[in-house]
């Protein structure tokens, strides 16, 4: 993979919740209750997990070469592009209307879930933007963010530490998907998907949208950044423009797009 796909401030974030991470399981170490702290969190993580994939893995519905196929194979060739030797599996459950995806691992298995509302966009002729979801996803697995989470585990609680290494994670799969897709127009319909549902993100003004994440601002709505796992999807669209070179697919002329580029990340922080 091209070290250039991973964002900038990704590395350094991690390389920051590790060492906070190793910090606090030692300190923790030194004391009899700090094991017996550590012991009964991860047990504690590690039976709601379980529980959290065994629901999946008992009520959703498992891609195959007769489930979904179209999907199945598309998953398939992903995989092998971007050299995940081992597909993960990858079920749909219903979503009582919430667009979403992500991706876990459990005993040594990697899984994607797709809840049916994002699915669903397949049959409306968004096979471009549902590629691009699934390939989000799958990104996350090829970086391993998931396998490293119990390594940074106790940084993630810490305020704005956990949550700055997460949000550049999700630039870096942003920026991932939208390589292997070789589509950021159908990227950027994906996002806005999120944002304004499967109708109508069609009459969104994408120009709007973007300009919107530069005059919107406040002491809250800088705090509400610095907590949130993702980062505001106007930003999330302009760095995938700015990152692929794509600004003239919406005529994005703003001032601001260079301002918004990947180091925006930084810039919350």
């Amino acid at each position: 993979m091209n070290k250039k796909l991973v964002h900038e401030d990704e590395q350094t974030w991690y390389i920051v919740c590790l060492v906070t991470s190793i910090l606090i399981y030692l300190s923790l170490i030194f004391s009899i209750i700090g094991i017996i702290y550590i012991a009964i969190g991860l047990v504690a993580a590690l039976v709601m997990h379980g529980l959290m994939v065994a629901g999946v893995r008992s009520s959703g519905v498992k891609l195959s070469e007769r489930q979904f196929p179209q999907i199945y194979e598309r998953v398939q060739a992903l995989c092998q592009e971007m050299g995940i030797a081992q597909v993960p599996d990858v079920y749909i459950i219903q979503s009582g209307g919430v667009l979403n995806a992500f991706a876990t691992r459990f005993s040594g298995r990697n899984f994607v879930v797709l809840y049916s509302d994002i699915v669903e966009l397949i049959e409306q002729g968004n096979e471009e933007e549902l590629t691009f979801v699934i390939a989000h996803e799958l990104a996350h697995i090829q970086r391993r963010h998931v396998s490293k989470f119990v390594l940074v585990f106790p940084a993630m609680w810490i305020p704005f530490i956990g949550k700055a290494y997460s949000r550049a994670c999700e630039f870096t799969c942003d920026r991932i998907a939208t390589a292997y897709t070789g589509n950021a127009e159908a990227a950027v319909n994906a996002l806005t998907i999120l944002a304004a549902g499967k109708q109508l993100y069609r009459r969104v003004n994408i120009n709007e949208f973007l300009d919107q994440s530069y005059q919107e601002r406040g002491l809250f709505i800088a705090w509400y950044e610095l907590i949130s796992t993702h980062p505001p999807l106007p930003k999330r669209i302009s760095e995938v423009l700015r990152f692929h070179s794509q600004p003239q697919l919406f005529g994005y002329d703003s001032p601001g797009f260079e301002e918004g580029r990947s180091s925006g990340m930084s810039s919350q922080l």
